[in-house]
């Protein structure tokens, strides 16, 4: 079976199934209605968003005066639970449960005020990955359909030119020459003189390119502690969007009916808190923090404890990215390692670092300097549909060999979604696939 026939089997036609389903089973109009109450929902079926702050808790309230930047709010625990090794749990007070407030700009130039707005209809991953990848294909299919249309016989010169279309989509020199050098072997295993026949085994190579020696080439989703509280840490410089990512995914765990909280560890930026916080107040979940300039690694601490307290899944920890002063940046979040470590072993479950997808071959060095500092498990690529260089996902994988764990395909709270490379390419070839029709 060809390599445009499996991908039309799995997405095309599954979505053009979902459409037919659509049209014969039209769903109640009440189902969009983002205003229904939570408490109205039935537990089975998937949690609504909660426009207001979360139901809380009755934690222990600090009565003493606060010091010297404390926030005057509910605190993360008891006394008994302040770790006297951690710098500034004695000082600082933590605050669970966002406060609604006036919008505040964040790292990525969104203002994440109000309710999530959950969509009428569900998008399929092929049309979000089709549609996401539109600036990519559009510039990546005109310049690989016109150097197919040039071409009569596949030669050296044709070779040379797709070398130069690659790497004008930021696959990367490196991974270009592999497999401008896989592409030559299999064109001539294969016998391939027409040039229209290329299209294909260059979409096949790019999965292949991806997943190197993985043969059973699976989604790599995020790793679960099936044993208690799973802890994500989120690293990356500002402004790449990693505020609005943990947004994203704190909506997109709750969703699975997952309770989580934040800890807005990244306490040296202007403004993170704030950010933070008006993000756990728009999709609903407890945000641990202390004040502006207060020890990271205290905050997290916090962060589990009132995780823990609450019963919560999911922690996800937001972190500072001042890649300016490389050595801080990695004794803090080394600590902040440290502490998570000793509360929960084997956690962190995921330490994700934030790119932005937008910034190229900066993204790449970016990842090369945060590898270094800390052990990065995966990426996030934000801001895909922004750039016409999605062919980035590709030299990081190759590269650096650090998967892809999630992107983000649009500005909407729905818009991150696992990485899947034959849906990437099914995203960069979709025009040709839709059209495809076996010899």
């Amino acid at each position: 079976m060809s390599f445009f026939k499996k991908l039309k089997d799995k997405f095309v036609k599954e979505q053009d199934a979902e459409e037919e389903n659509k049209d014969q089973h039209p769903s109640d109009p009440a189902e969009g209605d983002s205003s229904v109450s939570s408490d109205s929902a039935d537990e089975e079926s998937s949690p609504e968003v909660s426009t207001s702050v979360p139901e809380k808790e009755e934690p222990h309230v600090n009565k003493e005066p606060a010091g010297r930047g404390s926030v005057d709010s509910h605190a993360t625990g008891t006394e008994e639970d302040a770790d006297p090794d951690v710098p500034g749990t004695e000082e600082e007070e933590g605050s669970v449960g966002p406060e609604a407030g006036n919008p505040v700009e964040d790292d990525e130039g969104e203002r994440p005020s109000g309710a999530v707005e959950e969509e009428d209809e569900k998008e399929t991953i092929a049309s979000k990955f089709k549609k996401g990848l539109a600036k990519t294909r559009n510039s990546f299919s005109s310049k690989i359909n016109d150097l197919v249309a040039r071409y009569r016989t596949v030669d050296e010169d044709f070779f040379e030119e797709l070398e130069e279309v690659l790497i004008s989509a930021d696959v990367g020199v490196t991974t270009v020459m592999e497999m401008i050098e896989e592409l030559e072997m299999e064109v001539k295993r294969r016998n391939v003189q027409d040039p229209q026949k290329v299209k294909e085994i260059i979409s096949e190579k790019l999965v292949d390119i991806y997943y190197g020696d993985d043969d059973a080439g699976e989604v790599e989703g995020l790793t679960e502690n099936p044993d208690g509280l799973t802890v994500y840490l989120f690293v990356g410089v500002n402004g790449v969007g990693k505020t609005t990512t943990i947004g994203k995914l704190a909506h997109r765990l709750k969703s699975e009916g997952k309770k989580v909280t934040l800890a807005a560890g990244d306490t040296f930026r202007a403004g993170a808190i704030e950010q933070l916080e008006e993000w756990g107040s728009r999709v609903g979940v407890n945000v641990t923090k202390h004040s502006e300039g207060s020890d990271p690694a205290a905050v997290v601490y916090d962060g589990i404890k009132a995780a823990e307290s609450r019963g919560a899944d999911v922690l996800i920890c937001d972190t500072a990215g001042r890649l300016q002063n490389k050595v801080n940046l990695m004794n803090e979040l080394s600590k902040v390692k440290r502490v998570i470590e000793r509360e929960i072993p084997g956690a962190p479950h995921e330490v994700l670092l934030v790119l932005d997808a937008t910034t190229g071959q900066n993204a790449m060095s970016q990842a090369k300097t945060f590898a270094e500092v800390t052990d990065v498990s995966g990426i996030v690529l934000s801001k895909l549909d922004g750039t016409a260089k999605g062919g980035i996902v590709l030299a990081i994988r190759n590269e650096l060999e650090i998967p892809v764990k999630l992107v983000g395909l649009g500005e909407k709270v729905t818009d991150l979604e696992t990485f899947d490379a034959h849906a990437f390419v099914y995203g960069l070839f979709a025009d040709m696939i839709e059209e495809y029709e076996e010899d």
